[in-house]
């Protein structure tokens, strides 16, 4: 965790805007794995983790608006859980560490948040994403849990994405460091790519690689030949020569910062022909993307960039036909581009998406389209400086979209369907980078990873 000061100051900077009342902030319980003392690997809440640092089950961060105090709650461990835990700090030690004065057991909480209710005081909290918040939220609340998601708060919504979206330098360094982690990663998943090897064994060591020297994974590992299908979590096939292998994978560590990269290379360590002319179209939306990442810059427009890249270099393949700048703008590349260029990356791998993907994306002057493809787009609105976003343009051959848009015979002015039945057993290519937007520029995060074919080729030798 950062030092005291940090999580005072962003509490203090949460506070404008808010109408009053009580800011609640529930930390993660931990989830049993196969029975209740078996449990999955502690992951912290974000938002918590953001404004209350501390990395342990069972808390609660409070903040009083009306007579500016903040408070921990949780429960003090006795005798037994030490023989089996060890010596744990105790709750008001805990609230220190995060510059916090006031502490109490956990069973408190529940009459502090009905005398609250009863005097008619907001009850601010953020949108609940687990069972078990939503049944605590359900229980402090008194009210039934399918309503617990109508109660968040707007305003304290809107103020977190306000504070999180802009990364701090601590931060950055954080995401930096992981990105770092991540070259391990994908350089050793490139080496592994030979055939007669299973993905599982390529999966199963740069997740080894992640634990190792990051936290854990920064979400389940996604590789495949078949990198067609988006986020392809089975790793079941048996590398063979002609495929590509997409490896999208990324780590985070103790803070829960992360990385997130997409890398996709030949099986067996040589580029062919075929390969070669659709990894370089999307090489080209991907620099073309970083290229445009400016503050000011809607990244939309970064997105219609990439786009309309994939359009000209598939029209040069004879893909695609006619206009490329007006395939693009009419959906015609959606296609084999179906998925938005980018997401926010920080404290989740997709941040912020657990909140509002509307309010964090867009705004009054930026409308989410409802287009296919464009509606897939997370995040659309102007960039600024201290945003971290992926650059992820892809190219896909998926059979049943094909199927479909064929038999529609869909933008036949645009797509040559004789060609593409050639590319249907292709698989798919993504290439990502995470890219930091700085005052006046862009600045690709950590080392870099190999993503030129020369590049590749070479350190799969």
């Amino acid at each position: 965790m950062f030092s005291s000061d940090v999580y005072i100051e962003r509490r203090k900077k949460l506070r404008p805007g808010l109408p009053g009342g009580i800011v609640l902030f529930i930390g993660n319980q931990e989830v049993p794995f196969n029975y209740p003392a078996n449990t999955y690997a502690f992951r912290q809440d974000s938002n918590f983790s953001y404004f209350f640092g501390l990395d342990h089950p069972d808390l609660v961060g409070l903040i009083d608006l009306d007579h500016d105090q903040e408070w921990i709650f949780g429960n003090d461990i006795d005798i037994d859980d030490i023989i089996w835990m060890g010596k744990q700090p105790t709750i008001k030690d805990q609230a220190a560490l995060v510059g916090i004065v006031h502490s109490a057991p956990l069973k408190e909480l529940k009459e502090v948040i009905r005398t609250a209710c009863n005097q008619g005081r907001p009850i601010h909290f953020a949108p609940p994403y687990r069972g078990e918040t939503i049944l605590w939220l359900s229980d402090l609340l008194g009210i039934h849990h399918l309503e617990v998601g109508k109660r968040v708060s707007e305003p304290l919504v809107k103020n977190i994405i306000r504070l999180r979206m802009k990364k701090e330098a601590r931060e950055i360094s954080e995401i930096e460091k992981m990105v770092d982690v991540a070259y391990q990663m994908h350089t050793t998943a490139m080496k592994m790519a030979k055939p007669g090897i299973v993905e599982q064994e390529i999966s199963g060591i740069i997740e080894g690689i992640a634990i190792a020297f990051g936290g854990a994974v920064s979400f389940p590992v996604i590789l495949s030949i078949n990198g067609q299908t988006l986020h392809n979590h089975n790793h079941g096939n048996t590398l063979k020569e002609g495929r590509m292998l997409v490896t999208d994978a990324g780590c985070e560590n103790n803070f829960h910062y992360s990385s997130d990269i997409t890398r996709t290379v030949p099986v067996g360590g040589v580029f062919n022909a075929r390969q070669k002319g659709i990894y370089e179209v999307v090489l080209a939306a991907n620099l073309k993307g970083i290229e445009a990442m400016k503050p000011g810059v809607p990244f939309r427009d970064v997105h219609l960039l990439a786009a309309t890249e994939i359009a000209r270099g598939l029209t040069a393949l004879g893909i695609m036909k006619g206009n490329p700048e007006e395939a693009a703008a009419k959906g015609a590349h959606t296609l084999f581009f179906p998925h938005g260029l980018g997401h926010p990356l920080g404290l989740d791998v997709h941040d912020l998406e657990g909140m509002d993907e509307n309010l964090v994306g867009y705004d009054n002057e930026t409308i989410r389209s409802k287009e296919f493809g464009f509606s897939s787009l997370r995040f659309g609105r102007k960039l600024q400086e201290g945003f971290v976003m992926t650059i992820e343009p892809g190219i896909y051959f998926i059979p049943e979209l094909i199927n479909i848009w064929k038999r529609e015979n869909k933008f036949a002015e645009f797509i040559n369907y004789p060609v593409v039945e050639a590319y249907r057993d292709f698989g798919g290519i993504r290439i990502e980078d995470d890219v930091l937007v700085t005052a006046d520029n862009h600045r690709v995060l950590g080392r870099p990873i190999p993503k030129t074919i020369q590049e590749i080729e070479e350190i799969m030798k």
